[in-house]
């Protein structure tokens, strides 16, 4: 699926011009999974590590995955996983073009990134950018809840010359910073060192957790976690492994810290 066409048009009017990067269209889309309703995730960043075992995490469990994705060939692989695959490129789309995109879904799950070997332009126009696109998108679509995936530390102190790493940290700070200013309903979730190694459906979530790892199974289990319990918005965590289920940390968490700002 390729976003195009007359409905962009009709965005761009019910605007009243660029929405960029304005959100004054009031949501309407919130998940509701408690009497057993499928959700719809429209999921940026889809077709990297943590989006794939999303994308098929929702499908087994009887939800909709949306994988926003940005090559052609990706997106078959998300039909694979059982989601629909939407070929959109944050970093040249329009706000109207990515809030069709969106349209329809009940949350948004953000786990783009540029990955290793980026340079800091692109860590800023997909780390940072895509982010904020992706906020500006929301309420034109409708949709509330946003939960992102950022990045343990990204708030300490970088040396001068940490290069690559400096751009990184400034772009999941900033990008962090942002959300908890949009007036969505969103989470912020900040892993260790991410693993490939079979989730163990356990986890340390807090505020702070000191430094570790955490399998991507067990990210991607934990952003489900948190669509499921609404009392998850208005939070940022940490993430590594340990030994409370996923489930029971969201829960836990949730009604015992404060909200960041």
């Amino acid at each position: 699926m390729r976003v195009t066409g007359a409905r962009r048009k009709l965005l761009r009017q019910a605007s009243g011009g660029p929405p960029w990067p304005q959100t004054s269209r009031t949501p309407t889309h919130s998940p509701d999974r408690s009497a057993g309703n499928m959700t719809t995730v429209a999921i940026i960043g889809a077709h990297g590590k943590v989006g794939r075992r999303l994308v098929r995490l929702l499908a087994q469990r009887g939800d909709k995955a949306i994988g926003i994705v940005r090559r052609a060939e990706q997106v078959g692989a998300i039909a694979e996983l059982g989601g629909t695959g939407v070929l959109l490129d944050i970093e040249s789309a329009a706000v109207e073009e990515l809030a069709e995109a969106l349209a329809g879904a009940d949350a948004i799950a953000f786990s783009a990134g540029a990955g290793a070997g980026s340079g800091p332009v692109r860590k800023r126009t997909v780390d940072y950018g895509g982010s904020v696109l992706t906020q500006a998108a929301a309420p034109l679509a409708g949709v509330r809840r946003f939960i992102q995936v950022s990045g343990m530390g990204v708030d300490d102190p970088v040396a001068p010359d940490a290069g690559d790493w400096a751009a990184y940290v400034r772009a999941k700070s900033d990008a962090d910073r942002r959300l908890r200013s949009s007036g969505l309903q969103w989470t912020i979730l900040r892993p260790g060192a991410l693993t490939d190694a079979p989730g163990s459906g356990r986890v340390r979530l807090a505020k702070s957790t000191g430094p570790g790892s955490v399998s991507r199974d067990d990210v991607a289990a934990l952003i489900a976690a948190c669509l499921d319990d609404p009392a998850s918005a208005g939070h940022q965590w940490e993430v590594r492994e340990g030994s409370a289920p996923v489930a029971q940390a969201v829960s836990e968490q949730s009604r015992t810290t404060g909200s960041a700002s």
